[in-house]
C-alpha cells in the first residue's frame, strides 16, 4: 500500500490513543531490542527514535495478528507476511495488555465488526435499521459476510 510522505507526517504529530517509551525489535534477522517512543494514531503504530520528532517509521494495523509473547512483550505480525514480526517490551504486564488491547481496537476491521453487531442489535430491539437515515444501510462494507461470521471469534486477528 502507497502512502503520502507529508500525510503520514503530519499523522504521526496528532493526539495519540496511546504513548510510551517501549522495547522494540524489527523483523529483520538480526535486529536487537532498541528503546522507542511507541504512538498509536487512529490505526497507524508510529515508531520514534527517543530523541526525534519524526518517525523512523510506522506500521498500518490491518490484517495483522497481535499476541503475547510472555508477560511483558507482545508481538505484531502481518497475515500475509508472517516472517514479519515486531516484538514489543513493556514495562508491566498490565501495560502490555493494555497495549494489545488498543492495537486489536485500532483496526478497521474491529471498528468495522463492531458498527455491524450494533445495527444487528439495535435492528433487533427498535425493528429499525439505524443506517437507513444516512442512506447507506445498503453499502457492502455494512453487510455481514461469511469470513466474517467465521472470525467473529477471533479478537487477536485485525
Amino acid at each position: 500500500m502507497r502512502f503520502n510522505e507529508k500525510e503520514l507526517m503530519s499523522l504521526s504529530r496528532q493526539p495519540s490513543e496511546r504513548a510510551a517509551e517501549l522495547g522494540m525489535r524489527g523483523p529483520k534477522k538480526g535486529d536487537v531490542v532498541k528503546k522507542r517512543l511507541v504512538k498509536l494514531v487512529v490505526n497507524f503504530l508510529f515508531y520514534f527514535r527517543t530523541d526525534e520528532e519524526e518517525p523512523m517509521g510506522a506500521l498500518l494495523l490491518e490484517q495483522c495478528r497481535v499476541e503475547r509473547e510472555d508477560g511483558h512483550t507482545f508481538s505484531i505480525t502481518f497475515l500475509d507476511e508472517a516472517e514479519r514480526k515486531y516484538l514489543f517490551e513493556c514495562d508491566s504486564e498490565e501495560q502490555c495488555g493494555e497495549w494489545m488491547d488498543s492495537i486489536i481496537k485500532a483496526s478497521y476491521e474491529f471498528m468495522r465488526k463492531n458498527l455491524i453487531f450494533y445495527r444487528s442489535e439495535i435492528h433487533r430491539l427498535t425493528g429499525k435499521d439505524p443506517l437507513e437515515q444516512y442512506g447507506i444501510s445498503d453499502e457492502a462494507r455494512f453487510q455481514v459476510s461469511s469470513s466474517l461470521q467465521r472470525t467473529s471469534g477471533d479478537t487477536s486477528s485485525l
